[in-house]
């Protein structure tokens, strides 16, 4: 039997990629007894052990005292090759201080272009951090530090067939959303203030435990009515929880509104025990932290147990400029009678900084 082939007029299809191939890996450099390395006078180099990333051997230059005489402020990291080859390494590095937990510290990230090192042997950053900065700051810690050195290894470009079949992403969430803005098999109404909101309580309690048990466990049995007041919540907020339980994504927001909309959602997504929710409106609200705000914040911080919020709170209010700012705020009033032990912290913190 011939091999088949297309319908006469139908096209062929076919597919390819160029791809450019890279291979990456990590060290992490911890100084231990940074206060002793000052001695080193500037310009000159502590090496670090060598290490294997991206198939390739590496060392990191360390200079507590700068490379350069213009440096002589800083803290200068180079990434090094230590392997004798004739054809041309390519790679990229980032280097990262991390803070007390391992986690990278986005203002001291640092990413450099390509490199060949073969050519330029070394290649990073002059004035990485500068020495006063480091020496004021919670990053170092029993006169230590730790910074991260991530290494691209860049391979050579090649072609390849791809298939002709393309999966695209999930929709899942919108087909969700049309759901729940086309009311189709609404089994359950809530009527927050004066306005009504179908759902599906098979999907409310997929997502929340509170709404599972509320809707499909014996509270059910003793209801004779489809629809549920909810009288301590906006209409505004509850939708917003609704869209989130749908789609896994928050409702556009304007600016202007968006940090006391986070209040109301966080305190929502905690009384549904959405936690997903709760994380992203406290991540969100440390972006919002500000004189005017930060009082209320740190109180629903506390009330909410949003442990990364509160301390996000207490460090903005640690210094005094900022403490006597917002003594006159009506969230510091709030504080004052309502979290007295979040108060003590707050003032016992801002007296040790």
């Amino acid at each position: 039997m011939p091999a088949s082939s297309p319908a006469a007029g139908a096209p062929w299809r076919s597919a390819s990629a160029i791809v450019a191939g890279a291979v990456t890996g990590y060290h992490m450099l911890k100084v231990v007894g940074y206060s002793r390395t000052k001695d080193v006078p500037n310009g000159e180099v502590i090496k670090s052990r060598p290490f294997l990333a991206g198939g390739r051997k590496w060392y990191v230059e360390y200079m507590p005292n700068g490379s350069k005489a213009e440096y002589i402020d800083f803290i200068s990291l180079y990434l090094c090759l230590d392997d004798n080859v004739a054809e041309a390494v390519k790679a990229s590095a980032k280097f990262s201080l991390l803070d007390q937990d391992g986690k990278v510290l986005p203002s001291y990230s640092f990413t450099t272009g390509i490199i060949n090192f073969s050519e330029k042997r070394n290649w990073g950053y002059g004035t990485f951090i500068k020495r006063e900065v480091l020496e004021k700051s919670e990053y170092l810690k029993d006169d230590s530090f730790t910074v991260r050195i991530d290494v691209t290894v860049m391979k050579d470009v090649h072609t390849q067939d791809t298939p002709v079949v393309v999966v695209p992403p999930s929709d899942m969430h919108r087909h969700f959303g049309d759901l729940l803005s086309s009311k189709d098999g609404a089994d359950v109404k809530f009527q927050v203030r004066k306005k009504t909101f179908p759902a599906h309580r098979s999907i409310l309690a997929a997502r929340s435990p509170v709404f599972k048990k509320a809707l499909l466990g014996p509270m059910k049995e003793g209801s004779t009515t489809n629809t549920i007041p909810i009288d301590d919540m906006e209409a505004e907020v509850f939708g917003a929880m609704l869209t989130f339980i749908y789609m896994d994504e928050l409702p556009g927001m304007k600016e202007e509104e968006e940090s006391a909309m986070l209040q109301h959602l966080l305190v929502a997504a905690d009384r549904y025990n959405l936690e997903r929710l709760k994380l992203i409106c406290e991540d969100k609200l440390c972006n919002h932290i500000a004189t005017g705000s930060a009082a209320s914040i740190l109180a629903l911080a506390q009330q909410h147990n949003c442990h990364g919020l509160k301390e996000a709170c207490l460090d903005f209010l640690s210094t005094s400029t900022n403490l006597n700012s917002i003594m006159e705020t009506e969230g510091f009033e709030y504080l004052t009678k309502n979290c007295p032990s979040v108060l003590k912290e707050l003032l016992s913190k801002g007296a040790s900084g």
